[in-house]
């Protein structure tokens, strides 16, 4: 039985302005996606990856990344869908092999520290499911009907992030009976929880940043440049 790492870099990043996806822009050199992959390469709780990335991208991800850098661990480079849920569905079909825990990342986390997969496996291997997330910083508002605001209690607010770790019939069932119901979340593990299971909380890392628009790159490199050094 193995533990798969889904990598979703289907998204079309448009707030970022390029003529291609922000998950192919250069940070340190490198494609950010190459820098996500390699993490889950060097991480040895993970036997295998799958990378899901749009259509049209396919086989330049399989020539430009997958070769370029000489990843060992990836087993296949998926169609995306339209929506990160459908991508990750996708991804979930397209597992073949005996499967028992399955990670599911944004292919623009590329601070993710292995350590945190590593934990975020240990606790779905118990309870089923974990997301890695961490504590509201700011004091949370909602603002309901006619503009009123109402401040939500900051001790409860947990800002969730990926990887998302699930044992791989639990998920495999969430996304089914999301499709079966035309159901769209807005994580993973909503979808989970609509089954009337508890998802674990795994303490995260600030600096496991989702990089979404120009300004999040330099900030990016010099957290890589800070975790090379000090390596």
């Amino acid at each position: 039985m193995k533990t798969l790492a889904l990598i979703t870099a289907a998204g079309r990043g448009r707030r970022m302005g390029g003529p291609r996806p922000k998950q192919f822009l250069a940070l340190a050199g490198r494609p950010i996606l190459a820098h996500t992959v390699e993490v889950f390469e060097r991480c040895r709780a993970v036997d295998g990856v799958f990378i899901i990335v749009p259509p049209e991208e396919m086989d330049p991800v399989q020539r430009e990344i997958v070769e370029a850098y000489g990843f060992q661990k990836v087993f296949k480079v998926v169609r995306g869908g339209r929506i990160r849920q459908q991508s990750v569905w996708n991804g979930l079909k397209a597992v073949t092999s005996d499967c028992d825990i399955v990670v599911v990342h944004d292919g623009v986390r590329p601070l993710i520290d292995p350590k945190l997969i590593e934990a975020g496996i240990a606790e779905a291997r118990k309870t089923g499911a974990a997301i890695v997330a961490v504590p509201a910083r700011d004091t949370i508002k909602r603002r309901g009907p006619g503009a009123r605001l109402e401040t939500l209690p900051r001790e409860e607010i947990w800002l969730a992030q990926t990887p998302q770790i699930f044992q791989f019939p639990l998920l495999f069932q969430a996304h089914e009976k999301a499709s079966r119901d035309r159901f769209q979340g807005t994580d993973d593990a909503c979808l989970v929880e609509r089954l009337g299971r508890e998802v674990a909380l795994v303490q995260g890392d600030y600096y496991n940043l989702k990089i979404t628009t120009p300004e999040d790159l330099p900030l990016a490199e010099l957290w890589l440049s800070r975790r090379k050094s000090s390596a």
